[in-house]
């Protein structure tokens, strides 16, 4: 069967060389920018995709005669392609869990850290003549919930003891010994609000505008999982009246986010560009399982 990596990146291409092993099945790899309207003639004669957060819609998708399985570089392919559809035309969609936990739960505390002290906005300041010391919010004390406690979720739980906040947390199961509240306490309680649950239909637009009207004003709210998961209209008017204090964003409806997008104009918003991931431990990982999935796909093949 043959492969290809459709969307390999500079950042990417020499931790991809790293992780190569002695037996693994040829993968070819691309480098140069495409349309989707092009993966149909890129794709040709592949059978599997490894896909770095390329979209690849339905309708694109079944123009790849050959195309069998897509790999997933991560947990969020609902974010790029539309699964359940691709699975019914015979394309089976892999992703990769758990790979980077520790890193996405350390930019989680970093853009907590970043909103309360208004880190990013002082620094454009600074850079442009302005000297605008701004007050900010002392963590020790506050309540920090999490909502969704998988790998994530765990690790910001334990970073954010760490750093002297009282944690609270929401899961769609119950964990015994984790600290569980209902939804609504945890939003009219929570000082700052760290979101990590994963995207399917049942929680696109988790957080609605009933969800955020209830949360505490001033709050702080931080989103390393997925942007669908909040409503981005009813997000944009509250940080807008003040009712959200900062939103700390890795992640977004649509992306790269346009320059011109209401966010990206904000203050009162810290952006990353969807790299909670991305350290070179969890890309080795991540880029080695990908590798070891189509090993198996290659393995099980008739052919």
């Amino acid at each position: 069967m043959k492969s290809l990596f459709i969307d390999c990146n500079d950042q990417l291409a020499p931790v991809w060389q790293q992780v190569l092993r002695d037996g693994d099945p040829a993968i070819d790899v691309n480098r140069k920018p495409f349309t989707a309207a092009e993966l149909p003639q890129l794709l040709n004669g592949y059978d599997i995709c490894i896909d770095d957060h390329s979209y690849l819609p339905t309708q694109i998708a079944e123009r790849c005669e050959r195309l069998k399985h897509v790999v997933f570089l991560g947990t969020g392919a609902s974010s790029y392609m539309n699964v359940e559809e691709l699975a019914a035309r015979g394309i089976a969609v892999h992703t990769i869990k758990g790979y980077g936990d520790t890193a996405v739960a350390e930019h989680t505390a970093a853009l907590m850290l970043a909103c309360c002290r208004d880190v990013a906005r002082m620094d454009r300041e600074v850079r442009t003549g302005s000297w605008s010391p701004r007050e900010g919010v002392q963590l020790a004390g506050k309540t920090l919930g999490i909502i969704g406690l998988g790998g994530i979720g765990r690790e910001v739980l334990r970073i954010g003891r760490g750093l002297g906040l009282e944690v609270i947390a929401w899961n769609r199961t119950h964990l015994p010994g984790a600290p569980l509240v209902p939804l609504e306490k945890l939003l009219a309680q929570a000082d700052i609000i760290s979101l990590h649950l994963a995207l399917t239909e049942a929680t696109r637009g988790f957080l609605g505008p009933a969800q955020i009207a209830r949360m505490k004003p001033g709050v702080i709210l931080v989103n390393t999982a997925r942007g669908a998961l909040i409503d981005e209209t009813a997000l944009i008017e509250r940080l807008r009246s003040g009712h959200i204090r900062h939103a700390g964003l890795d992640v977004f409806h649509t992306e790269p986010l346009r320059p011109d997008h209401p966010l990206a104009g904000m203050d009162n918003v810290t952006i990353t560009a969807h790299a909670g991931f991305r350290t070179l431990e969890a890309s080795m990982t991540l880029l080695r399982r990908a590798i070891d999935i189509v090993c198996r796909i290659a393995a099980d093949s008739p052919n």
